[in-house]
């Protein structure tokens, strides 16, 4: 499982974005981070108002609870999403990420 950590603001982890893909959806882990998916363009901002739209629909936190908070102009990024712990967000995680094999 990727690390996932509780900060006073809220839980932090990173993200692997792939724009321009075929649908929107999370694709599983790469290394320490969640790879996602999403349709949107990486251009003028509108990948990373999409990981956010998603995100917020996915996690059912508000988009205002969402921040990006490195790697704006990077596939890889940090996100932090207030109001949710760190066991929340592995547990929403696993309900969507395949079994690891062993």
């Amino acid at each position: 499982m990727i690390p996932i950590t509780d900060s006073p603001l809220g839980a932090v982890f990173a993200i692997r974005l792939q724009p321009g893909a075929r649908r929107n959806a999370v694709l599983g882990e790469l290394g320490d981070a969640v790879k996602i998916a999403l349709t949107a363009p990486p251009i003028e901002g509108r990948a990373n108002e999409s990981l956010i739209e998603f995100l917020s629909d996915w996690l059912n936190v508000p988009r205002s609870a969402i921040a990006i908070t490195a790697g704006e102009h990077s596939k890889n990024k940090r996100i932090r999403i207030a109001g949710r712990t760190a066991a929340q967000i592995s547990t929403a995680l696993e309900s969507v990420l395949p079994p690891r094999a062993n």
